[in-house]
């Protein structure tokens, strides 16, 4: 009789597995740190042309950190045999909170506050994505993507144009609310009490070579076309999100343009909803190549328009479609990894920020010795036309449900 009176939910407590994390819980952690990136986004490439003064050594800086990333990103897998999962996210929160430390000591501490960022963003998207592979089904990764840009949205619109404005009256006043929103980051992360992942098991026996699950990613197609995806996509960031502010400026263009267009930009994501209807309404294949196919045109008659303010405007175009693409580029990738890998995949998948972090630099340095600004908008351009032609390879109804027989 008593037994009966006790809660069902008491009796048998839900197991592990029901109480696994969500969308939800994804989105609420990616909506946090988007208040740290959204605050230092557009406020790093100007602080950085104060303390370079020059846009040449800027894209050099750039390059030589993004390398350090693509290494630090590959190498998380093997020390995550060693380290859990949990410790190396809250080891990201930190690089984020020393990073904004270096930030508001100005001048070239600059150089390792960017550094230290960036090595935050790797490693917290790592081991994010690796989290979201385990727990959420294949059907759900554009739901879950969406609603972790959706719950984005304020940091990424608000953040830029604020980050900029506390810049120019207090210039570590951007980095001290960064080093606060660090803090806020790892104790969400650790009231989500995420753990360390579904798969992370103790390491046994003699740890393989680091770098030795690349070979597996060579030989499939479909993870090297949904990674260049990623890379391109990125490109396109880098051209509008560092080198716009910085063309705005040397053509006599007021300073905090930059950052305004990237807050009205980052507003779209505030659609992202809508966006999903239309991929699903549609197809993967379709969205992704319409994103490309229209950011192309936007960079191309940017780099070859001779009005500054039209080349912002078709730059600003360009980057609504670099939204549909954040929504529906990673897709293809996402969905053709093998459960048995998420850790290892999710690093290759994450080695697209430091791949565009060093091919747009990189070929934005040499551009910037024969050609002006705008010569690095036509590379990017070229770029995304490639992967539009790439994408006409995609399954015509990727990412849709499957339909059952009666």
């Amino acid at each position: 009789m008593f037994e009966r009176s006790i809660p069902e939910w008491l009796r048998h407590p839900p197991s592990a597995a029901a109480r696994k994390p969500g969308a939800k819980a994804f989105a609420t952690l990616s909506g946090v740190e988007a208040m740290i990136r959204g605050m230092l986004l557009s406020v790093f490439p100007l602080a950085m042309y104060r303390a370079l003064g020059d846009a040449g050594t800027v894209s050099w800086v750039y390059f030589g950190i993004g390398l350090i990333s693509l290494y630090v990103g590959l190498l998380l897998p093997w020390i995550n045999r060693f380290v859990p999962r949990r410790w190396l996210y809250s080891l990201g929160a930190l690089l984020y909170f020393v990073g904004c430390g270096f930030g508001m000591l100005g001048g070239m501490y600059i150089v390792p506050a960017l550094m230290c960022c960036t090595l935050a963003t790797v490693t917290c998207f790592i081991c994010l994505n690796a989290y979201v592979l385990d727990y959420v089904s294949k059907h759900d990764l554009g739901r879950t993507e969406t609603l972790r840009m959706f719950y984005s949205a304020l940091s990424w619109t608000a953040g830029p144009v604020t980050g900029v404005a506390l810049l120019n009256i207090w210039a570590p006043a951007p980095f001290l609310v960064g080093a606060v929103g660090a803090l806020v980051q790892l104790a969400v992360f650790w009231w989500l009490r995420l753990g360390n992942g579904k798969i992370i098991q103790k390491a046994r026996g003699t740890a393989p070579n680091p770098l030795a699950f690349i070979s597996r990613f060579f030989a499939q197609p479909r993870l090297i076309a949904g990674w260049l995806f990623a890379v391109l996509r990125s490109c396109g960031w880098w051209g509008y999100i560092v080198y716009l502010p910085i063309y705005a400026i040397e053509s006599g263009l007021p300073p905090a343009l930059g950052g305004a267009l990237v807050s009205l930009t980052n507003g779209f994501l505030f659609t992202t909803p809508l966006m999903l209807r239309w991929v699903q309404r549609h197809s993967v294949r379709t969205a992704v190549r319409t994103g490309f196919l229209v950011a192309t045109i936007g960079f191309l008659l940017a780099a070859v328009s001779p009005v500054p303010y039209l080349t912002v405007g078709l730059l600003f175009v360009a980057s609504a479609f670099l939204v549909l693409l954040d929504i529906s580029a990673g897709l293809p990738f996402l969905m053709a990894v093998k459960p048995s890998e998420r850790t290892e995949m999710a690093a290759v998948y994450s080695s697209f920020r430091d791949v565009s972090g060093i091919m747009t630099p990189g070929l934005g340095a040499l551009i910037l010795m024969v050609a002006p600004i705008q010569g690095i908008f036509a590379a990017v351009g070229f770029g995304l036309l490639g992967m539009y032609v790439l994408a006409g390879r995609l399954h015509p109804r990727l990412g849709k449900a499957r339909t059952r027989l009666a």
